[in-house]
């Protein structure tokens, strides 16, 4: 039994357990603060530390993975999704390690949480090319192949016709502004799946999100040639995806980042 703690930083909560990472179970009580007012770096792992202190077999041989809102390269947060700008560009692998003086692996809550369906959920026996997406302010996704994780895929930001940020049209905050019902909206969703099943060929679409429990009012609308499910982890799935990559000394490292992929892969024909 592999143990290993996952921890998860999003804008409106930090989240935090100790986890088997050979069956996805959690071994504590999911602990779980605000994020603070403006989603400092110093104020954020504070708050890590908190956390960290009050999970059971927190030793120095524990993993400890944390998963964040941002594009994550060589350990640097190269955006910054409801918290402070001051997390661009920052070193904030070695901030967190610095100040828990301690190695962590540090992750994309979006890959996070779509390595924790294939291990653990909703793609658990699929083996080749699973996409999940989550829905929310915008749209995260994250590229799993064979098990292995293609990191800070942005597929929520690819164009589709003439539409820029496709996210900014099809996330569930859009739904939610323009006051759309489920149907109008999962019509807006066909067209970004659709797109994913051109681009990609996935053999296995996840939806994500907190709106993924609302699955029944919108998922029967969508005809795709790909199956596409719920996924099934909802709120744990980043503490479990950061604690099994953790575990398995994976993270953002091993593999090309994705998204020069996305910027160089269009669903307009070139001039």
């Amino acid at each position: 039994m592999v143990h290993a703690i996952g921890i998860d930083i999003g804008g409106t909560g930090i989240k935090g357990a100790l986890v088997d990472t050979d069956s996805g179970q959690l071994l504590s009580e999911r602990l779980k603060q605000a994020t603070p007012p403006g989603g400092e770096p110093d104020d954020i792992v504070a708050v890590v530390k908190t956390i960290l202190g009050q999970v059971g077999s927190a030793g120095a041989d524990v993993p400890i993975g944390i998963c964040f809102p941002a594009v994550v390269r060589d350990g640097r947060t190269m955006s910054a999704a409801n918290v402070s700008k001051k997390w661009i560009g920052l070193a904030a692998e070695q901030l967190f390690e610095r100040s828990l003086d301690r190695d962590i692996t540090f992750v994309n809550d979006a890959d996070a949480a779509g390595y924790a369906e294939s291990e653990f959920g909703a793609a658990k026996d699929v083996d080749d090319l699973v996409i999940m997406t989550t829905l929310g302010t915008g749209i995260g996704s994250a590229i799993i192949y064979r098990n292995q994780l293609v990191p800070n895929a942005e597929l929520g930001h690819i164009d589709i016709g003439d539409r820029h940020d496709y996210e900014k049209f099809a996330a569930y905050s859009a739904k939610e502004r323009k006051d759309l019902t489920w149907k109008q909206w999962a019509g807006r969703l066909q067209e970004y799946y659709e797109t994913l099943e051109k681009l990609f060929s996935p053999d296995l679409i996840i939806v994500g999100g907190g709106v993924s429990k609302h699955a029944d009012e919108f998922m029967h609308f969508l005809k795709l040639k790909t199956p596409i499910v719920a996924a099934t982890l909802r709120n744990n799935a980043g503490i479990l995806g950061a604690a099994a990559l953790a575990a398995h000394g994976s993270g953002d490292r091993p593999t090309r980042g994705a998204e020069q992929l996305v910027r160089s892969t269009s669903t307009n024909p070139p001039a």
